[in-house]
């Protein structure tokens, strides 16, 4: 275990250090922003009202979020892995998280519920979902909220909640 936790360090400053060399912070403040949960009750609303697959994609996406939320906060609350912001203590973080706990990562795991959703409904669109949806993990990691096994755990979360919604839908 002290070996991931190296690895995931090492990683985490890897990115954080490219972004603040790059000044990209206001850059992967917006693409973070995209993964908050409001912009998935406006994108669902608005396919559900103008597209025919739209049913299908709402209740795909709302059955996937059903089971995803209640795992994160079990997880979450379970694992109480503390924010690198918090943890670390040569870090200076200058965002300030919903939360103490950092593993899964939240806005990871929505925006792959939403990127395996547009897969299956939509699958033209699927490499830019998942671009999309890496792109939102990794703005979290370069904001100094989570670390990178924080990211590949919502990655999991997210398309294993789609994978359940889907067998039960």
């Amino acid at each position: 275990m002290n070996l991931i936790n190296k690895v995931d360090q090492y990683l985490f400053y890897s990115i954080t250090d490219f972004t603040r060399k790059q000044q990209l912070s206001t850059a992967v403040l917006k693409v973070s922003s995209t993964g908050d949960g409001h912009w998935y009750v406006y994108i669902s609303v608005t396919m559900l009202l103008i597209h025919g697959q739209g049913q299908q994609f709402f209740n795909l996406l709302l059955l996937s979020f059903i089971i995803e939320f209640p795992l994160y906060l079990i997880f979450k609350n379970a694992i109480r892995r503390q924010r690198p912001c918090y943890a670390l203590v040569d870090f200076n973080c200058q965002f300030e998280p919903s939360d103490k706990f950092s593993l899964p990562s939240g806005h990871t795991a929505g925006a792959f519920v939403v990127a395996s959703v547009i897969h299956i409904c939509f699958p033209v669109f699927a490499p830019l979902a998942y671009l999309w949806a890496l792109t939102v993990g990794l703005s979290r990691i370069a904001l100094g909220v989570h670390y990178p096994l924080d990211i590949v755990a919502g990655m999991g979360l997210g398309m294993g909640s789609v994978m359940l919604a889907q067998r039960i839908v």
